[in-house]
This record gives structure tokens, sequence and C-alpha cells, in this order.
């Protein structure tokens, strides 16, 4: 038998253990999967040593988790393609007379990218490397230029298809198909306000964000040539996700119909080779390998956490608070936004969905101020999406928001973290309020989901 101490102790143990580790450097893999396997030999008792098995194999034999690297791949593969940079041209030459254009043009072509590729790292480097030198040559002010690219980016997570929907599907046993449904509308909703601050900002105060010269404007003809460069990634997006919202295809079968399509667009652009299969192959392999390894490592932590009582500790003490339904909820999203300044979303999922949703299902949200609510059966649905929009905070938020550092590894010297920093806390006040207003009128989650799952 192992030490026996109270569960807040244990608590205490596990997590500060865990902050510090990740504060020395330990990558969030190892030391997830460490002190799980140190805390279930110290605390635990032999027979809890079965756990590490009976839980890390459910993962391992996951159908649905099969999706992760097929999407990973065809992102990989249209980043070969060069689509980034044509779609980048395309958009911008058609909004680049307008005020805040180029800004606004980053935003459309990471919302593009977003519903293509679900994957935040692939798209913040190559437009960091596309768009922000542009804007920066054409005038614009340090903080929009790094701002909508950061907010544009992290719109991968939220947007179908997306690596993090398909992980909470898994964890918390919701469909994937009807996640992927709900994630479209808030997706838009932040993309449009995105593109609403920047045209805002920049009509108020042209200086921040000068629309293009006239002579260096193209004709209409110009702009209906480019548009035949949107035409394969659109047909992309709307096949991969089509299939999945009418039922034609499960989200893996999809994923495989994706990649199949990611192949044919980059032999159209005549990129196709054995190289770029490798490279693209070898980034798939690491980033799938990174979010299982945080899954086998966070399954097990968290799994002798909740076999002590922890997820009974934890609920008592948020529901010890007294607060209504939407106030536990509106603690659980302040709980989120601080963990996402200092760990990995894999984590946070991984660490706080098995304890915050059973808490959420026996909660009943009727609607604030009057409007509709949340039926109880979709609680984990709103909840995913909720969480999803929350979790896009975590990649803008200092000290360690993973967007920033995307960017500054690409940004040129001129541009210094905290002009990133400073670009990007206006784009979290948004995220902020779509959080929000995804609580208070849930039919943005739910609507899509009903219309294409209805029983």
């Amino acid at each position: 038998m192992g030490l026996d101490v109270p569960v807040q102790i244990l608590g205490l143990l596990m997590f500060g253990s865990l902050g510090l580790a990740l504060a020395i450097g330990v990558p969030m893999a190892f030391a997830l999967g460490a002190l799980g396997c140190i805390f279930l030999y110290v605390f635990g008792s032999a027979a809890m040593l079965n756990m590490l098995p009976s839980r890390v194999f459910p993962f391992m034999t996951d159908y649905q988790l099969s999706a992760i690297p097929l999407f990973i791949f065809m992102a990989a593969i249209l980043e070969k393609a060069g689509l980034i940079e044509e779609l980048f041209d395309a958009v911008y030459k058609w909004l680049g007379g307008l005020k805040g254009g180029l800004a606004s043009a980053t935003v459309i072509v990471c919302t593009i990218l977003a519903a293509i590729v679900g994957v935040v790292g692939a798209t913040e480097v190559t437009m960091g490397m596309i768009a922000l030198p542009a804007m920066l040559r054409r005038g614009y002010d340090q903080r929009i230029a790094c701002g909508s690219l950061l907010a544009g980016g992290t719109l991968g997570i939220l947007i179908p298809p997306s690596v993090m929907a398909i992980v909470y599907s898994v964890v918390a046993q919701q469909s994937l198909g009807e996640l992927l449904a709900g994630s479209v509308f808030p997706g838009l909703l932040l993309a449009g306000l995105y593109i609403a601050y920047i045209t805002i900002r920049c009509t108020i105060n042209p200086s921040l964000g000068p629309a293009i010269p006239p002579d260096e404007r193209v004709d209409w003809r110009e702009k209906l040539r480019l548009l035949r460069n949107v035409v394969a990634p659109i047909i992309l997006i709307f096949v991969a996700l089509g299939v999945i919202f009418f039922g034609i295809a499960t989200p893996v079968e999809a994923a495989g119909i994706g990649t199949f399509g990611a192949l044919v667009v980059c032999a159209m652009h005549r990129r196709l080779t054995w190289t770029t299969v490798r490279e693209a192959s070898l980034a798939t392999l690491r980033a799938t390998a990174m979010v299982m390894w945080i899954f086998f490592g966070a399954t097990l932590f968290v799994g002798f956490f909740i076999l002590k009582g922890g997820q009974t500790y934890v609920a008592d003490q948020i529901l010890g608070t007294g607060l209504p339904a939407y106030g536990i909820l509106g603690l659980m999203m302040v709980i989120l936004f601080v963990l996402g300044m200092f760990i990995d979303w894999v984590g946070i999922l991984l660490l706080t969905v098995p304890i915050f949703v059973p808490i959420l299902k026996a909660a009943s949200f009727s609607g604030v101020f009057g409007l509709p609510g949340v039926a109880p059966d979709d609680v984990p649905l709103w909840y995913g999406v909720i969480f999803i929009v929350n979790m896009q905070m975590a990649f803008l938020s200092p000290p360690f928001g993973y967007s920033l550092f995307y960017l500054k590894s690409v940004a040129p010297k001129e541009v210094s973290m905290a002009t990133i920093i400073r670009g990007a806390l206006p784009f979290l006040g948004l995220q902020a309020l779509a959080v929000s207003l995804c609580i208070v009128f849930p039919g943005i989650v739910t609507y899509l989901p009903k219309l294409f799952y209805a029983h």
C-alpha cells in the first residue's frame, strides 16, 4: 500500500509538481507521464499500477483519433504545395484597396486555411512569413499587423476540421460530427469580429492600415483570374466537411478524402514530389506523436487523481461556492483562461474535461435575460465549443502563448515581443466577447448540429 494523504494535499502535491516540472523545461508529455507513474507508485497500490495499460490502450485503439494524423498530413501537404501564398495573393489584391484591407485579407485567408488545415502552428508561421512583411512594407501599424495574424491563425483550432475537437470528442464521449458542426458559426463569428474591429480602427485612423496606392491595384479581369487560385481549396473544404455534415462519411473517412484531395491539389500545383511527401510525413509524425504522448501521460495523471477522489473533491469545491449554473460555468472559464497562460491546450483539455463535464451535466442551464437555455443532452456539445473558443485565448495570452512565439520566430527583428503581445490584447478581448456570446446565445453553437443531426 502507498502513503495515504488527504485528497487536497495530494492535489497540491500533484499539480505543484507538474507546475515545477513545466517551469524547469520538462516537456508536458514526459512531465505528466512520469509524475503519474511516480504518484501511482508512492501514493497508490500494486493494483492501481494496472491503470497504466488499462487507460492508455483504449486511446491507442480509438478509431476516431486516426483522424488526427490524416488532417495534420493534409495540412502539411497543402503547406508544401504553396497554396497559402496563392490564397493570400488573391485575397489581398481583392481587398488591398480598402483601409485595413491587408489585415482583413489576412484574417480571411486564415479562416479559409483553418477550414482546410486545423493546425495553428503551420498557419501562424507560414502567414507570418508572407503577410506580415507585406503589411509592414505598406506602412501598417505593427500592432494591427501582428494582432490580425495572431487572431486569424488561432481559428485553426475552432473551425472544422479541428484537431482539438477530435480530442475533446474522444475524452468527453461526444459526437465528433456534432462538435464540428457546432464550431462553424462561432468560428465565423470570431472572423467577423476580427474584420469588423480592423475595419473600424483603420477607418477612424487610416494610418494604422493604409490602402494600397491606386496604381498598384488590379482591374476586375485580373481579380476574376485570381479567383481560380481559390477554387481548389474551397472545393476541398466543401467536400471534406460536406460528407461529414450530410452523413455521407464519418469524420475519419472525411479526413481520408480530404488528404487525398490535398494530394490532388499538390499535384495540380506540380509540387507533388517524394521530398514533399517525406517532409509532410515527418511533420505529421512529430505533431501526432506529441499529441498522443500528452494523451498517455495526462490520462494516467488525471486517472490517478480521480481514483483518489480528486474529481469529487473538485466538484464539491466548485459546487460549494454556492454559485448558480452560469456562475459555475463562468468560474470554469476563468480557470481555463488562467491555465492557458501556462499550459498547452492538450494538457488543459485532458486535465479539466473529465472533471468539469460531469459537473455541468448535473447543472441546469435554463437561459439568461429571458433567452432560451440549453437542453441537458446538448450541454457537453455546447461546453465543448465554448471550451475550444476559450482555448484560443491560451494561444495569445502571455507569458507562454504559443502563437506569440510562433510569430516572433518569423517576424522581422524590428518587431519586438512586447509589440506582438500588445497587438494580441484587443483580439483577446474579442475572443472573450465571443465566449460570452456563445454562452448567452447557445443557438450559435447548437443550431447547425440540430439541423444536420436531428433525431
